[in-house]
């Protein structure tokens, strides 16, 4: 007992510790390591007696973030206790909370965020963190997706239900198909040969992508002008359009027009059977793809660009 206390005498000479400080110490220091202990312990019996990997993670933190409570409020009771500043040990504790809770807080929070701020609702086509796909379910920590595209062409369901953290909407850019200006734009590429009536083409695709789509770009106009009553969307021209440019393989016609996230593969398959309709019944226009052919400037070429 004298060697204690000739100990805790050169301990408050040193460093300055009065006794009390240091019997404050030494049991917050054996509160600790107990806990350790006991949490080894149990680790190893659900380690030993529970196969499941599930719920045997489930198990090994939920006894860490219990035994840290009880740490926090035994330690918390031990500094604490000659004080009449509870406020002080309240906002420890709760600050003790929040870091062995914070990706649960975090998510909380964006479920509030999505619920009040409206990213996106059930039923709505997003993408975010990489992943696309129509929410399903929205619940308090994660909400979850219909995935689509991935190894799927055209937005189509891959069948697979992917959960989300709702942290992600503070960390990560969310994109949404279906709010706001409720269409999308989408564009098909078609490639012609050199040799084609290019003009004779495009007047095609023209009439082509005007019959079946018009009436979409009047719908899309409404939805515009609401659209703009919130975002400041400013499209000039809804109407549909082909682009023309020169590529090493041939003329490159692109069709652009407006449609619903959903109907992306629908509508392209419509213009594309009335396209190889169409095309197969004029010979001086071809598709263009990868060939192999020979030409002769000389015998092929235009009389005044032919070479000696």
């Amino acid at each position: 007992m004298q060697t204690v206390t000739q100990i805790s005498k050169w301990i408050e000479t040193i460093l300055g510790f009065s006794f009390d400080m240091q019997q404050n110490i030494f049991k917050s220091i054996l509160i600790i390591l107990v806990l350790m202990l006991i949490r080894k312990g149990l680790i190893k019996l659900v380690t030993r007696f529970n196969k499941d990997v599930r719920s045997s993670y489930w198990l090994r933190n939920t006894i860490t973030y219990f035994l840290f409570f009880i740490g926090i409020i035994g330690v918390g009771h031990i500094w604490f206790q000659g004080f009449e500043l509870v406020a002080t040990y309240l906002g420890l504790l709760s600050a003790g909370i929040a870091i062995a809770l914070k990706d649960p807080i975090v998510n909380i929070a964006g479920w509030v965020f999505i619920l009040f701020r409206k990213p996106f609702e059930v039923g709505d086509r997003i993408e975010i963190s990489g992943h696309a796909g129509d929410v399903i379910d929205l619940r308090i920590f994660q909400f979850t997706l219909n995935e689509i595209g991935n190894w799927v062409d055209a937005d189509q369901s891959t069948g697979r239900i992917i959960h989300i953290p709702n942290a992600k909407v503070f960390y990560d850019s969310v994109a949404n198909y279906t709010r706001g200006f409720t269409y999308i734009w989408h564009e098909i590429p078609i490639l012609v040969t050199f040799e084609s009536d290019w003009k004779k083409a495009k007047e095609i695709l023209e009439t082509i992508v005007n019959d079946q789509t018009l009436d979409v770009s009047e719908q899309a106009r409404y939805k515009l002008r609401k659209a703009a009553e919130k975002y400041m969307i400013m499209y000039t021209k809804l109407t549909p359009r082909v682009y023309m440019t020169v590529k090493d393989s041939g003329i490159l016609l692109t069709i652009r027009y407006l449609t619903p996230p959903r109907n992306r593969r629908g509508s392209s398959e419509l213009l594309w059977e009335s396209i190889l309709d169409e095309f197969a019944k004029h010979d001086n226009i071809d598709f263009a793809y990868p060939t192999l052919r020979h030409y002769d400037n000389r015998t092929e070429g235009k009389k005044g660009a032919r070479a000696d």
